[in-house]
């Protein structure tokens, strides 16, 4: 039994070393190919190039706004580039929203490898960039899917911006990792955290929060947890039965519309 015991240690140990050496290709999945706006489903929008603090270019598409309509951040989820998104990004501007579409760091041509510190750099790139194109912050929104929700909420937490939709938010990365890997000490190896429970307070912009009640992926309880913790003024769209697949629903995205509509009067 001893003997029993000390190999199932030492192949815990070598498992939990392995998960924690390869934590980051567990956590980003990333579509490395060019996103080449030319060649993709959508109509009318700027391939640009930004280039963040630390040296990596990023690929992103922008389309200014029509008839006095906020321009939208949208920062993705953990797979794919924005190429794989141009749905939701025809969603926007048919409705004359402008949009600038960013794929992280090492996503869809973009330089780099992705981390949470990375991701937020990029963040503020892109935000810096809009600014620098003569656009003040109330004619910036922001919409995080997924993992982007964490990355909207740290820019917001520090930059000011018009109001804020997050689809199938976490109150961490942290979080959502201890209900799936709930037999490793993920409280003490996981690297990129994510902890929007900690800068959510610091936030006084209008909220959305859209989210599945069977999302296996990032549980609900993890999205209503967030919410309580928001500040006021804030609404949560519960979207009964629905799983993580909800943040790539039209109505979800149409909903995000009528909230910034009915916030900002245009």
């Amino acid at each position: 039994m001893v003997k029993f015991a000390v190999t199932a240690l030492v192949i815990y140990g070598l498992v939990v070393t392995l998960m924690y050496v390869a934590q980051r290709r567990l956590q980003y999945f990333p579509n490395t190919e060019f996103a080449d706006a030319s060649v993709s489903d959508v109509a009318n929008v700027e391939q640009v190039s930004l280039k963040t603090r630390d040296g990596e270019m990023l690929v992103a598409w922008y389309k200014a706004s029509t008839g006095g309509k906020p321009v939208i951040m949208f920062f993705h989820g953990n797979g794919g580039s924005i190429a794989d998104r141009p749905g939701r990004l025809q969603h926007y501007t048919q409705a004359g929203f402008g949009v600038l579409f960013v794929s992280y760091r090492g996503y869809g041509g973009s330089t780099g490898s992705p981390t949470e510190e990375g991701l937020i750099a990029d963040a503020h790139a892109a935000y810096d960039w809009l600014i620098d194109k003569g656009l003040t912050p109330d004619n910036i929104v922001l919409v995080g899917e997924s993992l982007g929700s964490g990355v909207a909420l740290q820019l917001a937490s520090g930059r000011a911006v018009a109001a804020i939709a997050l689809a199938a938010p976490y109150s961490s990365i942290t979080d959502v990792a201890a209900g799936a890997y709930w037999w490793l000490p993920v409280r003490y190896l996981l690297k990129d955290q994510f902890e929007s429970i900690d800068v959510i307070g610091k936030i006084n912009v209008p909220l959305l929060i859209t989210h599945g009640t069977a999302d296996t992926i990032v549980p609900y309880g993890l999205g209503r947890r967030l919410f309580e913790a928001a500040n006021h003024p804030k609404q949560f769209r519960a979207v009964e039965g629905a799983g993580h697949e909800a943040i790539f629903a039209p109505e979800t995205w149409a909903a995000e519309l009528r909230f910034f509509d009915a916030l900002l009067g245009r």
